[in-house]
């Protein structure tokens, strides 16, 4: 697997994460009294407070905006590493500005 498709995998991944912390902080609480309960004693009856969960919510929301960011810059910089289409570019260079002919023709025909 190539290093881009990791990066873009693992942003995808916390985008998730974040989305699910930030809407659901009752699921990232259970996830975290297995995993503290696995070194201590009675972590299942920890209770989490209000403010906790506030600051649960406000990392989910971090967790999402970051991810995202980095989804959309990703995006950004594929489009502008693409080649330009070729065929657009030559057909504007070939034409003189409209400005310039109309300055000649008046010259010539003052001269004339």
């Amino acid at each position: 697997m190539n290093d881009q498709k990791t990066r873009t995998f693992g942003a995808a991944f916390v985008l998730v994460q974040g989305l699910v912390t930030a809407l659901f902080p009752q699921i990232s609480i259970r996830f975290i009294k297995r995993m503290i309960g696995k070194n201590f004693d009675n972590a299942s009856e920890l209770e989490a407070t209000p403010a906790y969960l506030r600051q649960l919510r406000a990392i989910g929301i971090g967790m999402t905006a970051a991810a995202g960011t980095h989804l959309l810059l990703q995006s950004f910089q594929e489009t502008a590493d693409r080649p330009a289409e070729t065929g657009d570019a030559d057909a504007e260079d070939d034409h003189e500005p409209v400005g310039e002919d109309e300055d000649e023709d008046e010259a010539e025909q003052k001269d004339g």
